[in-house]
């Protein structure tokens, strides 16, 4: 009934809570920096962090929001005014969805806007369509706001993108809300504008609400644009229904400001600035005003890392291809590969046996001192998902180990 390393004495705690998994993700990365601490030269492909600095002129405005005492004061619980016109404006931009600024709640970081966004809209039991592989984070906050996950699995032969096909097939009198990522965590696919429209009008057709998390939306490469089509502009109708998730932490390496943001219709909008004014308040006034000048300012420095992105995205893909018994596609967002390593399974390496990506993903780490996050954070083993939002010369040496470890 409880995760492991919970103590059955601990029954007097909430239920709901202990059956909350700890994020793979950051598990795999605080290892990695624990191991780092100890003197042992790790190279972590496991955090969703870019290496870069926050672009200079964001930091500056920050410096500045802090001098004004008006910002050390409370602020409306769902965001400062022309914060939230600047996100109205880049959702018109980049989303195709002329919003009011009302329609807009300025979170504490993407993660916020995501559970807010389904506490908004679920109901006990009502079942949330989940293309797998996924975030680690969404089946937790699913669960949390009473309702549950169905995953649906598409492969690397797929390019992990699921079809209307496999979503009509889960599709219960039940289901609620369909799960939108594109660009998606961890595989980096994306959906193009055909099988987006496909998919946004089956939810429209069978009166299914969307949740997009449109996070990594201006991380693309080789599509000729600079954002992945939001499945609100794809499918106009949906508007009504639809909920979009973003933030400014991948673009503008700005994980640690903690500033995210969701946008809606009116209702459920309400609904969720109602729920973040007992939840938290408002978010920081510094990261908000940070965040204004991240969106309105100059954008070469985003450019510059979207650019370093896309060099990095060839080297880890030629990399790992390299290395027999490993399949990895080729992402066109994000910046993360998700690599089949089902060939390296049901083998011996260094002495120990592989039978799943969380062994195998632990002998690396190991032997090799590259961490990695298995797939089993993600759906199904078979599978690990690398970050190359690292540095250049780390990502060449960590791939340098691996080929050199399963080549022996």
């Amino acid at each position: 009934m409880y995760p492991e390393g919970v103590n059955a004495s601990a029954r007097g705690l909430s239920h709901k809570i202990l059956a909350i998994a700890e994020s793979a993700t950051l598990k795999v990365d605080a290892k990695a920096k624990a191991l780092k601490a100890q003197g042992r030269p790790v190279i972590s492909f496991a955090a969703g962090e870019p290496d870069f600095p926050t672009p200079a002129h964001v930091v500056d405005a920050a410096l500045e929001a802090v001098k004004n005492p008006a910002n050390h004061r409370y602020t409306p619980a769902a965001g400062l005014a022309p914060l939230k016109q600047a996100i109205a404006d880049k959702t018109a931009r980049d989303s195709g969805w002329a919003i009011d600024p009302s329609q807009v709640v300025v979170t504490n970081g993407g993660k916020q806007a995501v559970y807010q966004a389904f506490q908004a809209l679920l109901n006990e039991g009502d079942e949330v369509i989940v293309p797998t592989p996924f975030w680690t984070t969404y089946p937790e906050v699913i669960s949390l706001a009473g309702g549950v996950p169905v995953e649906i699995f598409a492969g690397a032969d797929q390019d992990y993108k699921v079809t209307v096909e496999q979503l009509e097939a889960a599709r219960t009198p039940h289901t609620k809300v369909l799960l939108f990522v594109s660009p998606s965590n961890p595989t980096g696919a994306v959906f193009d504008a055909e099988e987006t429209r496909a998919i946004g009008q089956w939810a429209l057709d069978n009166d299914i609400w969307v949740i997009a998390d449109e996070i990594y939306q201006n991380l693309v490469y080789d599509m000729g644009v600079d954002h992945a089509l939001s499945i609100a502009e794809a499918v106009p109708g949906l508007k009504d229904k639809c909920i979009l998730v973003n933030g400014v932490a991948k673009t503008y390496a700005m994980t640690g400001w903690r500033l995210g943001w969701m946008v809606g219709p009116a209702d459920a909008i309400k609904a969720a600035a109602n729920l973040q004014s007992h939840l938290s308040s408002n978010v920081s006034n510094i990261s908000q005003l940070a965040a204004l000048a991240a969106l309105e300012g100059d954008q070469s420095a985003a450019t510059q890392m979207r650019n370093a992105f896309d060099t990095r995205r060839h080297s880890i893909v030629e990399g790992l291809n390299a290395i027999d018994g490993v399949f990895c596609p080729t992402p066109q967002g994000a910046f993360y590969v998700y690599p089949d390593v089902r060939g390296l399974l049901g083998k011996t390496w260094a002495g120990r046996a592989a039978t799943t990506s969380l062994e195998l993903a632990d002998i690396i780490l190991d032997e090799c001192e590259v961490a990695a996050v298995p797939g089993e954070a993600f759906g199904p083993s078979g599978y690990l998902r690398f970050s190359y939002a690292l540095g250049d010369d780390d990502l060449a040496e960590g791939i340098a180990r691996l080929q050199a470890f399963f080549a022996s």
